[in-house]
């Protein structure tokens, strides 16, 4: 194959479309969040991943499973952890089975602030996907992205 081979051409096109529908979704949604709410659509992310959790067996993520959810390395990650921390949005603990296991649970305050914010994300995803509908070259993708089925649950540590 050379560079100028039409297959590597599409897939490049294919690439470049993708990476500006998930660019103008997460810029509209960031800006609606942290004008209403101050948050960023990565400490939404993070708080919903976490809220998601559950006292049972297994009901919590460990860092590694966390940072693979909201698509950030695990030190950028425990970044953002403390961020929020810091706000009184989250808390961390020590696992009860595994002195060595830190978890992150959501706080009351956290809690509420998600919930307040879940309206917000939810609009705002809907309205740049309206948007980008209108883009014949975004629309397929749009397409794409109503019709894919929810994500497997994470998996438990």
């Amino acid at each position: 194959m050379t560079a100028t081979d039409p297959a590597l051409t599409a897939l490049a096109n294919g690439w470049a479309a993708l990476s500006l529908l998930h660019g103008r979704i997460e810029a509209h949604i960031e800006r609606a969040l942290q004008s209403r709410h101050g948050l960023s659509v990565r400490e939404y992310a993070l708080l919903d991943v976490l809220s998601r959790q559950h006292d049972g067996v297994g009901g919590h993520l460990q860092m590694n499973q966390v940072a693979d959810a909201v698509v950030l390395s695990k030190s950028a990650t425990t970044r953002l952890v403390t961020r929020l921390e810091d706000r009184g949005l989250l808390a961390r603990y020590l696992c009860p089975t595994d002195r060595r296991g830190i978890y992150t649970d959501v706080s009351p305050t956290g809690l509420e602030l998600l919930e307040q914010a879940r309206p917000t994300n939810d609009a705002a995803l809907r309205e740049a996907l309206d948007d980008a509908a209108r883009n014949p070259e975004l629309a397929p993708m749009v397409k794409a992205v109503e019709a894919a089925d929810p994500p497997p649950a994470l998996p438990r540590a």
